[in-house]
């Protein structure tokens, strides 16, 4: 199994082979720092190149040697178990070696810069970069300092790109076993539903489904809904329960309370109240519909257990599974120019890789 997945990535013929441009045009981009910055059939193409790591992670034996000799480090600003063992895994089944960097343990606890940090992440000469930090655009700053690739793992509330390609990968695989596949979710209304101010995840997934053809609402007390969020395409809700409302999945959120400076909610109890997800309020969204939650979550305050545990209804255990796919495929596709496979050896703007 392991060669035949390091054939699929090495040649460019696996999944998807034909419907995509040619080599490294199907995938112009020599990072991931957002869901902005993609598009539809980019997205496609990521998730195409997922599905054969998905089934190479159920087999027993799941390494291979497809990054075999490159080094990628996970340098991670912001505290995280569940993204960073994800990616750790991710690399470590692909063949790399990898490392962590953990604030704790950096110097930036010694007063060194964001810039002199990424300054010396390139001198050590990784192969990639995945990056975590606390503040919007770091990452981006990072990304134009280094010669590497560089994927976000979340930047203060901008953006989660592999989040949300995860959560598409885990919805399609839901949809499929119902009958109900397509290559996109045109026609689906998608209800995300928590604290969309400070939410990373809620940007990232807003643009990934509205690429794929959702409809997307959003709702949210009015202090934790940000301004001009139609602008993004979303459509906005203080009512949950008129949210839910023909709602094909309802995407629950937690309240992000490192990065809330002051009174956002009178309780958590008065918000579980108005804005936990029960299976009470489940039944006002569409018959079967979906539960997703990007974790960790609050039982008791965003979402019910009873709610979290239903196994016909709840994928969030499927988008734990799918992380691991989606970052193997962003790493493979990732450092493919690097590892010169045919068709992405050219450099940027020759054509091979425009």
């Amino acid at each position: 199994m392991a060669s035949m997945a390091s054939a699929g990535s090495s040649s460019g013929s696996g999944p998807g082979s034909g419907r995509f441009p040619a080599g490294g045009n199907a995938f112009p981009h020599p990072s991931l720092t957002g869901i902005a910055q993609l598009e539809r059939h980019e997205i496609l193409y990521i998730l195409a190149e997922a599905e054969q790591w998905v089934e190479f992670n159920r087999q027993p034996d799941k390494h291979c040697d497809l990054l075999s000799g490159l080094t990628i480090i996970n340098a991670f600003f912001e505290n995280s178990t569940r993204t960073l063992l994800s990616f750790e895994i991710a690399g470590k089944r692909l063949g790399a070696d990898v490392v962590n960097m953990h604030a704790a343990q950096s110097s930036v606890k010694k007063g060194e810069t964001l810039l002199d940090t990424a300054i010396t992440l390139n001198a050590m000469r990784a192969d990639a970069i995945v990056i975590r930090h606390g503040s919007s655009g770091a990452v981006d700053l990072i990304d134009g300092k280094v010669d590497c690739p560089v994927l976000n793992a979340g930047d203060g509330s901008h953006e989660h790109p592999t989040q949300a390609l995860l959560d598409a990968l885990a919805l399609r695989h839901a949809l499929d076993e119902r009958g109900e596949g397509a290559e996109d979710f045109t026609g689906l209304v998608v209800t995300i539903c928590g604290d969309i101010a400070h939410s990373r995840v809620a940007r990232s997934n807003i643009l990934c489904l509205q690429a794929l053809g959702a409809s997307v609402r959003v709702c949210a007390p009015p202090a934790l809904m940000p301004a001009g969020i139609e602008m993004m395409g979303a459509r906005p809700f203080v009512d949950f329960d008129a949210a839910l409302e023909g709602s094909d999945v309802v995407m629950m959120l937690r309240l992000q309370a490192e990065r809330m400076s002051g009174q956002f909610i009178p309780s958590t109890r008065e918000y579980h109240h108005l804005y936990g997800l029960t299976k009470e309020r489940l039944d006002r969204a569409a018959p079967d519909a979906l539960v997703m939650h990007p974790g960790p979550m609050n039982r008791g305050v965003e979402i019910d257990s009873d709610v979290a545990d239903m196994l016909d209804r709840s994928i969030i255990t499927r988008q734990v599974e799918m992380g691991v796919a989606v970052r193997m495929a962003c790493l493979d596709v990732l450092t493919r120019r690097a590892r010169m496979l045919p068709g992405w050896e050219g450099p940027l703007g020759t054509g091979q890789w425009t």
